[in-house]
């Protein structure tokens, strides 16, 4: 809720219930203009590729975290958007980030009709790509993951394949004889740079940071897709080196998009597709707590406890 508001501040009045999306955007910029609003140049002109992001350190723009009571909105006319009357606030709390996410994993693959897409990583924003590929339409649809509890989650929460990675002998050679050795037509790479899987990988990426995180996912999208296949990144990486297979990218003729989600560009869709009943997204909120015991919600989610996939922080004025 809009607690109060600066001098300049038109679109927004105190006590106005608002979404903010995580990233922060001037809406002027060259970039903002074209819809790249996770690469805001006003909001972090010190960087050459991300835009200002909420408490996630100086390489991007160096602001004060959202998880917390009070937040100070910068832009305050361009991204905040006021929750439509009858929202479910559980709703409207998931679109500041891990939905749009979700819904841009989809939308970067370009994903046809009668498309095989592989998903690599089983989080929550994974949830959403599963849920939106069928809004772009494509076949047949299948994720790997490490944990059991969440392949199971995604398996019943949508209408897709679910392995464990650890079952097989090898994740490339298993996606390529599964999909007749043409490989697939899209594969998501939802991990990022805390990716296990590969022993090198994991010490270099993870263990001594020699390089910026483990890039394993990435390997296996890469070398699981077809030949001419897009490879979509939604999975975080840091800003430096990393150890890429680059060579096939460029012999397969691969095609890579990634990017920051653009959330001010698709609240719009996303909040129409809510309101039809589309999307239903506090369904994939498993544990709510209260704000003053975040440490144990970080602990819970990071150490992969009490199955729980997506938590919701709940400040002490939400419990009045």
């Amino acid at each position: 809720m809009v607690e109060e508001v600066g001098p300049e501040v038109q679109k927004l009045k105190v006590g106005d219930h608002v979404l903010v999306p995580f990233n922060i955007a001037c809406g002027k910029c060259a970039f903002c203009k074209q819809g790249l609003y996770g690469n805001c140049h006003e909001s972090n002109p010190q960087a050459t590729a991300v835009g200002g992001i909420y408490g996630y350190s100086h390489t991007a723009g160096g602001y004060e975290g959202g998880q917390a009571e009070y937040v100070r909105v910068p832009y305050a006319d361009v991204s905040p958007t006021v929750i439509p009357q009858g929202m479910d606030p559980d709703d409207a709390v998931l679109l500041t980030d891990v939905v749009p996410t979700g819904y841009q994993a989809a939308e970067m693959g370009g994903i046809q009709p009668g498309d095989t897409v592989v998903v690599f990583g089983a989080g929550p924003r994974v949830f959403w790509a599963v849920n939106c590929w069928w809004m772009f339409g494509g076949g047949r649809y299948i994720v790997i993951d490490q944990f059991f509890y969440r392949l199971y989650f995604v398996r019943n929460y949508a209408n897709c394949e679910a392995y464990k990675f650890k079952e097989m002998a090898d994740r490339v050679v298993f996606l390529n004889k599964t999909t007749d050795w043409m490989g697939a037509d899209v594969v998501i790479d939802a991990v990022g740079a805390e990716a296990a899987g590969n022993a090198l990988q994991t010490i270099t990426g993870r263990k001594l940071l020699l390089q910026a995180g483990s890039t394993t996912a990435l390997h296996w999208a890469i070398n699981s897709v077809k030949k001419g296949g897009i490879v979509s990144i939604v999975g975080v990486y840091g800003p430096t080196d990393n150890l890429v297979p680059i060579g096939n990218v460029l012999n397969k003729g691969l095609t890579i998009r990634a990017n920051q989600a653009s959330v001010k560009r698709l609240l719009p869709r996303l909040i129409e597709h809510i309101q039809n009943g589309i999307l239903n997204p506090k369904a994939l909120i498993t544990h709510r707590v209260p704000l003053e015991e975040v440490s144990d919600a970080y602990h819970i989610f990071s150490a992969k406890l009490d199955n729980c996939i997506k938590p919701v922080l709940i400040p002490p004025s939400a419990r009045m």
